[in-house]
């Protein structure tokens, strides 16, 4: 009789030791919302009967024809299994999840695919080789949400049902309480008055999943910001020229934003400039504008970029000196454990500008480790490279290091581009040089889009200097020249070795 009763006391602790493990949440979408039909979503926690229907959100990729693809989010802890069908598609013979590297091999029927989840990820799912009418899927972890009802914290009441207003005639309200406060926002559709939002300093901005954002955010001269929660900042609707970024950091320090989606901002996604000690964690973005870029950051000091997926338009990365009000260089800086899907120009991309007026700036130990890159689509021909470094208006560039990065086979471009180079367009002097760059365990897969790759300087005086290539494959053997990773070595350039 003991034995059945601890028998069955253990059942019930496992049970609810699985329970407390594997948990699923789904968050509401509000009235307004511009969803897509192309994917029907279903998940539900492994062992669990019943399935959560997921609503998709429509995002627009590629300035060159632009076109509606779908991005879907929830969280999940232990494992979750979820079910794709797809209603549009007449015939369905190949379905692809990228990145390739996390090796998610779906169950397929003619119309219907599953597969399982054991950890956090950001994926691509891709019916008959279409990447731009694909399904972006984003299960994150679960995330306890702060208490809403504690002390210092206002509280805004959303509606699924109709649209509110936020902007800086919130900011008196918040002014009034202690720093250290916290803005609640609860899910609903909220337009930004004046469409930029100017947010207070030592402040906590918290949207819950379901919170829509329309329009840009903004620190000036402001310290102690933090951003987060499962929102999204919806810009789709604003002009190319409107000149508006998901959000913009200038002259600040002590900056945390995570968890957030950004919708088509026609500009950067978050520009930084002049800023420093800033965190950007899980960030997701779609654009699909000239200009577009993902994460841009002139003049900056501490850096991290971590856990993000960006498909943009232009670069995704971006790390420059001077530009602009923002004067200086820019170092130690860090992105890692992100994906990178570039549709139009570079994945990655140090150097372009500088303080030209006077002798240039220095833009040193930046580290891209753990990186997946989806996509890299450029055909002309000064802005090619999925590693990008183009010094210019008298920029030195030194202690740059790749490691562990994965390209995928690519529409069009370069694997490398190292130059120091003069792009009249953007740059009133060449760069000054490049040197001490480490490129390791970097790993192509080949595609018949694929440009040699090109290390060179601009002359004698401005060099490319000390270049390591260490482990680097080729469709998964490890290359036993530069001839064979598809490198050619130009002019001025010293001291380039494979090992």
């Amino acid at each position: 009789m003991n034995q059945e009763i601890n028998r069955d006391m253990k059942q019930m602790t496992d049970r609810e030791n699985n329970q407390e493990k594997n948990q699923l949440r789904i968050y509401p979408v509000p009235k307004g919302a511009v969803l897509q039909a192309d994917y029907s979503l279903r998940v539900r926690n492994v062992g669990a009967e019943d399935w959560q229907e997921l609503k998709v959100y429509r995002v627009k990729v590629d300035m060159h024809d632009v076109r509606s693809a779908s991005m879907v989010y929830f969280d999940f802890s232990g494992k979750v299994e979820v079910e794709i069908t797809f209603p549009k598609f007449y015939t369905v013979y190949r379905v692809d999840i990228r990145p390739l590297s996390l090796g998610i091999m779906p169950e397929t029927e003619p119309k219907r695919i599953t597969f399982i989840l054991d950890k956090p990820v950001n994926l691509s799912v891709e019916v008959n080789k279409d990447r731009f009418h694909n399904l972006h899927l984003f299960a994150g972890p679960i995330e306890e949400a702060p208490d809403k009802a504690g002390a210092n914290v206002l509280v805004v009441k959303g509606s699924l049902d109709r649209p509110g207003c936020l902007g800086d005639g919130i900011n008196a309200q918040l002014e009034a309480m202690p720093e250290g406060r916290m803005l609640y926002v609860e899910p609903g559709i909220y337009y930004i008055g004046e469409s930029v939002w100017h947010l207070p300093s030592h402040t906590h901005i918290y949207l819950e999943g379901g919170a829509v954002l329309i329009g840009g955010l903004a620190l000036e001269h402001g310290e102690g910001l933090h951003i987060s929660g499962r929102g999204i900042l919806y810009l789709a609707d604003y002009h190319r020229f409107t000149g508006i970024n998901g959000i913009r950091l200038n002259h600040s320090r002590e900056i945390v934003i995570e968890n957030l989606i950004f919708i088509n901002p026609p500009h950067y996604t978050v520009s930084l400039g002049d800023c420093e000690d800033v965190e950007l964690r899980n960030l997701k973005s779609f654009s699909c504008e000239g200009w577009s870029d993902g994460l841009d950051m002139m003049s900056c000091r501490r850096v991290l970029a971590e856990g993000c997926f960006l498909r943009t338009s232009d670069d995704c990365v971006a790390v420059y000196g001077s530009r602009w009000d923002n004067y200086g260089g820019s170092r130690e800086i860090t992105v890692r454990n992100t994906t990178l899907w570039a549709d139009v120009a570079h994945p990655t991309m140090i150097g372009v500008h500088g303080d030209h007026r006077k002798e240039g700036d220095v833009i040193e130990d930046i580290l891209f480790e753990n990186i997946d890159i989806l996509e890299h689509h450029e055909f002309q021909p000064g802005y090619l490279g999925a590693l990008a470094i183009n010094a210019g208006d008298k920029n030195l560039v030194r202690k740059v290091t790749y490691r562990d990065i994965r390209i995928e086979p690519f529409e069009h471009g370069k694997v490398l581009d190292f130059q120091v180079k003069w792009n009249k367009d953007y740059n009133p002097a060449p760069g000054r040089e490049i040197r001490d760059i480490l490129v390791e365990n970097v790993r192509v897969m080949s595609g018949d889009g694929e440009e040699p790759s090109i290390i060179a300087g601009y002359s004698g005086e401005f060099p490319v200097r000390n270049v390591r290539i260490r482990d680097f494959y080729r469709d998964g053997r490890k290359v036993e020249s530069l001839e064979e990773a598809g490198i050619v070595v130009g002019e001025f350039a010293e001291d380039v070795k494979l090992e």
